[in-house]
């Protein structure tokens, strides 16, 4: 088993951070450039990464042999949204959002299909390209509600339906059900800019990252988060497939894919939405850091 993919992905994700940091140290990204890369991010690169990642080839052979590992991702968004309702009594309510959001939410999108690929080759690929369809719907439909407040739950639901990447969510799944591609320069627009996501969205935790009081980076919080999202949650996703009777690279791609950190998003919701971005930040460097022994362990038990 090769741990290149893997150990690139992290080692690149934590260089943009430091990227970021640095260009807000040095004063190349102001306050006010650091709110418009966020908006960047949340109204144009992002909902385009959601775009470009439904259209995958999908019929009802792939449907059949993928309904198994569907459904259990759809059980692992349930059981993480509980774990966001029970873990977390005593915080604050904006650390306590961040915190709920950051388990349902993986950085799996990024970081998944190169390590699924790596792991377990093309296979692992397909099938974490179908595990990740309900952590996104999930990540713009329950997660947003977390960071979005409104004075009403009619204006609340207004908020998220009409949010970019629950918009992007919609369209994604047209294209991926009817089997569409976007055509010409529009399909090469929306892949040029989502491919600009991932650089985007970690400069701007860099940014974060850069105000942020370094000597607490290493909290008891922090820690706890860590624990349950890379060794709780997929030490759970492997119980349940064990109890199921799920074995081999089903059960393979599901535990990989759950032991990935905390999805770089976070951090950037945080910040536009008035939480505690600093924390939200930290969870998102910590975990990511300590992911780079933790899914390698996680890779050698299979």
């Amino acid at each position: 088993m090769n741990f290149g993919n893997l150990l690139e992905m992290q080692g690149m994700l934590i260089a943009l951070m430091a990227v970021g940091y640095l260009l807000k140290r040095i004063g190349i990204i102001t306050d006010e450039g650091k709110k418009v890369l966020m908006d960047l991010v949340i109204y144009v690169t992002l909902p385009c990464n959601i775009v470009k990642s439904f259209i995958i080839e999908f019929n009802v052979e792939i449907f059949s042999s993928c309904l198994e590992i569907f459904i259990i991702a759809i059980l692992i968004q349930i059981m993480t949204m509980l774990l966001g309702k029970l873990l977390y009594p005593r915080y604050g309510d904006k650390r306590k959002k961040v915190l709920q959001y950051a388990t349902i939410c993986s950085n799996a999108g990024i970081l998944g299909n190169p390590v699924a690929e790596g792991a377990f080759g093309s296979m692992g690929l397909l099938y974490a390209s179908i595990y990740l369809i309900p952590q996104r719907v999930f990540m713009w439909s329950v997660g947003l509600t977390y960071y979005t407040e409104s004075p009403s739950k009619k204006d609340l639901v207004k908020k998220v339906v009409t949010h970019p990447c629950i918009i992007a969510v919609v369209i994604g799944l047209v294209l991926m059900i009817a089997q569409w591609d976007l055509p010409g320069f529009v399909g090469a627009t929306v892949r040029s800019l989502a491919s600009a996501n991932t650089g985007v969205s970690m400069l701007v935790i860099g940014t974060i990252l850069e105000g942020a009081h370094w000597k607490e980076m290493v909290d008891r919080d922090s820690l706890y988060y860590c624990f349950v999202r890379l060794i709780l949650i997929p030490a759970l996703v492997l119980l349940g497939c064990r109890l199921a009777g799920i074995t081999g690279l089903v059960m393979g791609v599901s535990v990989l894919l759950a032991a990935m950190p905390a999805a770089s998003v976070t951090a950037v919701l945080a910040s536009k939405y008035e939480k505690d971005e600093e924390f939200a930040a930290r969870i998102v460097a910590l975990s990511t850091i300590i992911s780079m022994v933790t899914a390698p362990l996680w890779c050698l038990f299979f």
